[in-house]
């Protein structure tokens, strides 16, 4: 056995049956191991963004992670920015990275790289194997690594000769350390915080599950507290009978309204609130001056554990959660498409069990409130705020549900970052509908001009903001790679598009044009 073949098996051993590979000349051996040990499902990406954020997308559906297989220092490269927003998603993600054999190193190829630094900055373990016999309890511990909660990223550097080379030997699974529990005191301060009038429960990563939903409610509805998330959630189950969960808006100066109210404020998974950019003359903490936070949990720790002692302490376990109701807003008349019009459109296209991935925000602001009392769903958001996540973590969603429709509502700027991901939605007939919101510009930077203090922006500036000159085809774009499209004006045809796209298995993109 040779080490890229005791890798796979190592893999499977930790139950890691999926990669995601955009590979190389130096990653081979590790293709050919494919064909000798049966159980990997292998998805082709046309680019290593894909790849990293498709294994994103399937450790939110899957709760385990995925493999990528990419091809030396560049390979990774291209991969960064979806690193970066799987790292605070908190995803578990297992990177193998080829390299140039031991030898060959000192001769600086053309494509030898400083792979580990170029790892580093979006990973929690990087480690690149010395020898064919380690390299199965290598990947044990990058698996292992992987796992430990919240998730993570973890990156295991193969030098083609240890890949090459026999004497592999297969390693058993390592189960990562258990999280951290709650602290008793802070508990009982929680308790008493959230007792006191203008008091807030903050939920983020992990506590966002129906289970955790249904404890927070709990805690509300006995204690009184308002219970609010973050902007954006790496998975975060809403609609009609679980509890409503209002998040802190994106624009600051909603933000700062939305908060100002409390001066107690408990956190659960989250942070302290901040903006997302520095603005002139506004403040970068969201809360109010003089706010008193309870820091509970981070998201590296045991969220359930904590709502659950949580709702010991405040006397909740018999009390009844507020949950959602089933309502829809009214279809829109005929009219063009707009953030106004299109979310009560994209409201009632929600069906039962599906995965919603949002990757909008000029155009989505009104999606949360129009879609709060729609059939029970998951969203999936941006929490790196790299922008073309959104068709990447819509592949590895379809890839880990099979089951599950997944809609991918999509800003034609953002989706122009990864278009391949449309190609490998066609090759592995990945059951996602695309809505593009094709506003043709970058609609979040011509406000962010204003937040920022510019007045009166000129014609190049608004120029560099305008995907115009040419306009984008997104029609011609996802019938040139296999996914059948179509494109919609208003908002009649904008609902049937989205009832036949989700009528029919495979990828179907919709290009609204707004």
């Amino acid at each position: 056995m040779n080490g890229a073949e005791s890798l796979v098996r190592s893999l499977l051993a930790s139950d890691v049956d999926v990669c995601f590979t955009n590979p190389g000349t130096s990653e081979m051996h590790f293709v050919a191991a494919l064909d000798h040990v049966p159980g990997m499902r292998s998805v082709l990406a046309l680019f290593e963004g894909v790849a990293t954020g498709a294994a994103d997308g399937y450790w939110r559906m899957a709760r385990k992670p995925a493999s990528t297989l990419l091809h030396l220092g560049p390979g990774l490269a291209n991969g960064l920015a979806n690193l970066h927003n799987a790292k605070k998603a908190g995803s578990g993600i297992v990177n193998i990275v080829g390299e140039h054999a031991s030898t060959h190193v000192a001769l600086d190829a053309p494509l030898t790289a400083d792979i580990e630094g170029i790892a580093r900055p979006m990973s929690a373990w990087v480690h690149t194997s010395l020898s064919t016999a380690e390299v199965g309890a290598d990947a044990a511990r990058a698996v292992q690594q992987a796992r430990t909660t919240p998730g993570r990223v973890a990156t295991l550097i193969l030098p083609g000769d240890t890949a090459w080379t026999e004497g592999g030997v297969v390693a058993e699974a390592l189960m990562p350390e258990a999280p951290e529990g709650p602290d008793a005191a802070l508990v009982e301060e929680a308790a008493k915080a959230l007792a006191l009038e203008g008091s807030l429960l903050l939920l983020g990563a992990g506590a966002l599950t129906e289970e955790n939903l249904a404890l927070a409610g709990k805690i509300a509805a006995a204690t009184g507290c308002t219970l609010m998330s973050e902007w954006a959630n790496p998975r975060t189950e809403r609609g009609a009978g679980r509890v409503a969960m209002p998040r802190v808006p994106y624009p600051i100066d909603l933000a700062l309204k939305a908060l100002e109210p409390y001066g107690k404020i408990v956190l659960l998974g989250a942070r302290e609130p901040i903006g997302f950019f520095a603005y002139p003359g506004k403040p970068a903490r969201l809360t109010r001056p003089g706010a008193e936070f309870v820091p509970l949990a981070t998201a590296a720790m045991d969220t359930g554990a904590a709502l659950e002692a949580l709702v010991a302490a405040t006397g909740a376990g018999a009390t009844s959660a507020l949950i959602e109701v089933a309502a829809l807003p009214d279809l829109p008349p005929l009219s063009p498409l707009t953030p106004k019009t299109l979310a009560p459109v994209i409201a009632n296209a929600i069906r039962e069990g599906m995965i919603v991935v949002d990757e909008t925000v000029s155009s989505g602001g009104h999606l949360p409130e129009a879609t709060r009392g729609a059939p029970q769903h998951s969203l999936l958001q941006n929490n790196g705020g790299s922008i073309g996540y959104g068709l990447s973590v819509s592949v590895g969603a379809a890839v880990a549900c099979p089951d599950r429709k997944v809609l991918a509502l999509i800003s034609d700027g953002s989706g122009m970052y990864v278009p391949q991901g449309l190609w490998t939605m066609a090759r592995e007939g990945l059951d996602v509908t695309i809505v593009i919101l094709a506003n043709r510009a970058y609609n979040i930077l011509r406000g962010e001009l204003t937040n920022v203090g510019v007045q009166n922006p000129g014609p190049r500036a608004i120029d560099m903001l305008s995907l115009d000159r040419p306009t984008l085809d997104w029609v011609s774009l996802a019938r040139g790679m296999g996914v059948e499209a179509t494109r919609v004006e208003d908002t009649a045809q904008l609902a049937l598009a989205l009832a036949a796209g989700l009528d029919t298995p495979g990828p179907v993109l919709i290009e609204a044009v707004m």
